[in-house]
């Protein structure tokens, strides 16, 4: 990644922001790999095509994903999990792409978190409507690893809380080649995504996809 782009961006916002302690907003920081991003991302999907997953409680999430790394996140009536296997292909998840290790790598490199090795990502895809409530990421079995989130394609809105849920969140757009990076004190704060506008991405379309890079184990 070259300094410059962390100095300013064509909309004239700061290319960083901090949201709280241990979490900060890198503005277009994926923007440089987005000609290897992209395709890397269409391999993973037809190795192991976006699904709707069922939650513990019964509910069919509107937001649709999928994984790679050498674990997945899974939901079904069993509860909330990671799976080295895909339960729709009773294979292995698809290998991470070296792009996206990389570039989880960096990012939280750049946030303060040095040595980021991620085994884990969760690849969710929101067409307009779709939105993800408040949650905390906690079913992993160490904390002491930052979340990495990166935005591509149609804009959205993202809600960034507290320790508790009744903590009224913060509201933050987010633009294609965002990366969003939380970790130490803010680690298990609550945060999700606002219904999703319509809208057209030049290499997208109507949708939204967003990486989330995860430490499992």
């Amino acid at each position: 990644m070259t300094a410059d782009l962390f100095e300013t961006i064509g909309d004239a916002r700061p290319a960083r922001e901090t949201m709280a302690e241990g979490a900060v907003l890198l503005r277009g920081f994926a923007r440089p790999v987005e000609a290897e991003l992209v395709p890397a991302l269409r391999v993973i999907i037809k190795q192991a095509p976006f699904r709707n997953l069922v939650t513990p409680g019964g509910h069919t999430m509107s937001v649709a994903m999928t994984n790679c790394g050498s674990v997945g996140w899974v939901s079904d009536r069993r509860g909330y999990r990671y799976d080295a296997i895909d339960p729709d292909s009773g294979q292995r998840w698809p290998a991470m792409p070296p792009v996206l290790g990389k570039l989880a790598a960096d990012a939280a490199n750049e946030a303060g978190f040095e040595r980021f090795a991620p085994d884990a990502c969760l690849i969710n895809r929101y067409v307009p409507g779709a939105k993800l409530s408040l949650h905390q990421d906690k079913d992993e079995l160490d904390f002491s690893a930052p979340i990495v989130s990166v935005s591509l394609g149609l804009p959205a809105v993202f809600l960034f809380g507290g320790l508790r849920r009744s903590d009224t969140p913060r509201r933050y757009r987010l633009e294609h080649g965002d990366v969003a990076v939380w970790g130490g004190p803010s680690r298990l704060f609550f945060h999700g995504i606002a219904p999703l506008a319509d809208g057209e991405h030049g290499v997208l379309g109507r949708q939204r996809i967003n990486l989330t890079f995860r430490k499992v184990r």
